[in-house]
């Protein structure tokens, strides 16, 4: 996959790309396009960036209730498409959680602050992972880990019940990207499901 984080200078404190951008990265690959909107108004931009090519599309638990995430995700998966909630490193599986679980194909909890690359991973979200991979033993989505994941911390990560790596810094700055993603899936790939990188 490649993951393509929104960010629009509110909820996130920095601004990147819109659904221009993940048209473009469509145009050129096949792979599926896992579009993270760290935005205040997720509704607004929802049609725009699944009529551009996200195949995934990740909203902040932060900024939606439980009707709110209900709505956005059935106008997603109407799509034929994967609807995913996303959380902070600091928030907690919201109270609404388990009922709305059924309308949950991805729960995305980052492992750093929203905003900027390279950040250090924050081990306190493990006890998050671990909690949302027991919820999906009887409601099957995927644990996804954002932020910070490198060769250090991956199979910590996977055996805390991640099924999905996004990998950024770790893949990127090295000189050799294919070698250092190849060698993250190795060490990971002990129970995960896929390791993508970071657009």
């Amino acid at each position: 996959m490649v993951h393509v984080d929104v960010a629009d200078g509110h909820f996130a404190p920095n601004i990147s790309m819109g659904p221009d951008t993940v048209r473009s990265i469509r145009a050129i690959t096949r792979l599926p396009l896992d579009t993270h909107l760290m935005i205040s108004e997720p509704e607004k931009f929802i049609d725009p960036f699944l009529k551009a090519g996200s195949d995934i599309v990740t909203i902040h638990g932060e900024v939606v209730s439980s009707d709110q995430f209900s709505k956005m995700s059935k106008l997603i998966r109407s799509k034929d498409k994967r609807a995913g909630l996303a959380l902070k490193p600091l928030t907690p599986l919201p109270a609404w959680f388990e009922e709305q679980v059924r309308n949950i194909d991805l729960l995305l909890v980052l492992s750093v602050n929203p905003g900027f690359p390279g950040q250090k991973f924050m081990p306190e979200v493990l006890p998050k992972v671990q909690a949302a991979a027991r919820v999906s033993r009887s409601s099957p989505f995927d644990i996804e880990v954002d932020g910070g994941v490198d060769h250090d911390n991956a199979q910590r990560i996977v055996q805390a019940g991640a099924t999905i790596l996004v990998a950024g810094a770790s893949i990127f700055r090295k000189e050799d990207v294919k070698s250092a993603l190849r060698s993250l899936r190795d060490i990971a790939n002990r129970g995960v499901q896929e390791v993508h990188t970071k657009c």
